[in-house]
């Protein structure tokens, strides 16, 4: 485990470290750290997941940066991605939450960055009318990796819309592509149905 002051990698504005501490307070979480990752990405940015987290479940790789007040916890996947990164609150009339300015590119695979134009122009948009969406995850050797969130989570016609539309519609986009791996844990989710093959994925085709 290390730990770095704030300034040497991912650093905390005082609006935020105002908010983190005010939610803390207000959900029984104080003397909690944070955990900050990158959940996934896209050509011009990365998607985050900021949440709670006690100290005692902090991972051995973990990067811990002492935020003053509180300590925020970076997984190894994450943590050079997040380098010179800068979490702020910001809170006005059209938007208000957790921002982060990170001036590392997102997908700078040009297969991977196909494959997310294409879950952002085509496939999203018609999952987004079931109350869900497609994350990329990575792309390695030919293969995307794919999860659900939302309303795709657990949902029980999954399996039928991943095979005959969103794995069909990247390879077909992007030829590259030689298998697309649904790694959504369904069986969790609020509809299970699925329970994950070994090694945790799911081929589409």
């Amino acid at each position: 485990m290390k730990l770095y002051r704030k300034e040497k990698m991912l650093a905390i504005t005082e609006s935020a470290k105002k908010k983190i501490l005010e939610l803390s307070g207000a959900e029984g979480q104080q003397g909690v750290g944070v955990r900050v990752a990158i959940a996934g990405g896209d050509p011009a940015s990365f998607r985050y997941e900021l949440a709670f987290m006690a100290e005692e479940n902090k991972e051995a790789n973990d990067t811990v940066i002492d935020a003053g007040d509180f300590r925020v916890y970076v997984d190894a996947k994450s943590v050079l991605k997040l380098q010179g990164a800068t979490v702020d609150f910001i809170e006005g009339v059209y938007e208000s939450g957790f921002k982060i300015d990170n001036p590392n590119a997102g997908w700078k695979d040009p297969v991977a960055a196909a494959v997310q134009q294409v879950i952002d122009t085509r496939i999203n948009p018609g999952v987004a009318a079931h109350g869900g969406y497609v994350l990329l995850l990575d792309v390695k050797d030919g293969i995307a990796y794919i999860t659900f969130r939302g309303g795709c989570h657990g949902c029980g016609m999954a399996d039928m819309t991943l095979k005959q539309g969103v794995a069909v519609t990247i390879q077909e986009a992007v030829p590259e592509i030689r298998q697309v791996l649904d790694t959504t844990d369904h069986a969790g989710g609020t509809n299970p149905y699925y329970q994950a093959s070994k090694g945790g994925a799911s081929p589409m085709i």
